[in-house]
């Protein structure tokens, strides 16, 4: 963690997607947007407020949740917290 902060490493690039690491400092959000693909939030460590359309789910340690392709999505730390997001281009040419 970092003090104010948001910070991540992105453990993995590839054509078709990425998975990358945040962890969130207390009261740290991005703020609401929207990717062109869709993405897995994995809450590794702590717990967070992920909105989804104005919709919103407190997520705990080992929850996981689909983030649909463009659609507006925000996630705020009210605690320190940790995810994985795994981000997956799935109109990518698997042949």
């Amino acid at each position: 963690y970092q003090s104010g902060a948001i910070v991540s490493r992105t453990l993995l690039k590839a054509a078709n997607g990425s998975t990358t690491l945040f962890a969130f400092d207390a009261g740290q959000e991005l703020s609401e947007h929207t990717t062109p693909n869709e993405a897995l939030l994995i809450v590794i460590e702590g717990e967070t407020l992920v909105s989804i359309r104005s919709v919103v789910h407190h997520l705990h340690m080992g929850e996981v949740l689909t983030l649909p392709a463009n659609q507006p999505h925000a996630v705020k730390a009210e605690k320190q917290f940790k995810m994985l997001l795994i981000m997956m281009d799935l109109e990518e040419d698997a042949s």
